[in-house]
């Protein structure tokens, strides 16, 4: 994890696209907010890319491959793993057979997604204020840039 690297929102609804990174703005959150439509598009950019990703913040119910799925494809990937990146879900899916499968996989957290403004803003300022102090493997290692 990397104080400065790019936070990742795998969202498919545009409006909660545009609320998300309304609230970034408004929160003055400095690191670049990447969104991804589904998790197909979001694993190819994990797989790829150099960066190490500050958050993952990801929706449930997704076409293609939908956030339960592309979790399960993040553990077993062994370049993901190591990269340790905090992946929490934000879904408006609240269902206990959905979360409790969730919390099977390794994931960090699962957020209920606020249906107003405010409420959004006050979960995703707990979410990166959390992951702000929160220490990381990644840190420690040789080599490694502290952020």
């Amino acid at each position: 994890m990397s104080m400065k690297g790019p936070i990742i929102s795998i969202e498919d609804d545009v409006d909660d696209q545009f609320l998300i990174k309304s609230v970034m703005e408004e929160l003055d959150i400095p690191n670049e907010l990447l969104f991804f439509s589904n998790g197909v598009d979001a694993l190819l950019y994990l797989e790829t890319t150099q960066d190490q990703p500050f958050l993952i913040m990801c929706d449930i119910n997704m076409p293609v491959m939908n956030g339960l799925e592309l979790r399960e494809r993040i553990d077993k990937n062994e370049y993901l793993r190591k990269k340790s990146i905090p992946f929490v879900f934000v879904s408006t899916a609240d269902n206990p057979v959905v979360i409790e499968t969730a919390y099977d996989s390794t994931i960090q957290g699962f957020f209920k997604k606020e249906n107003n403004f405010e409420d959004l803003k006050n979960r995703i300022m707990v979410i990166y204020n959390y992951w702000s102090y929160c220490l990381h493997p990644n840190h420690y290692k040789p080599g490694a840039r502290r952020a």
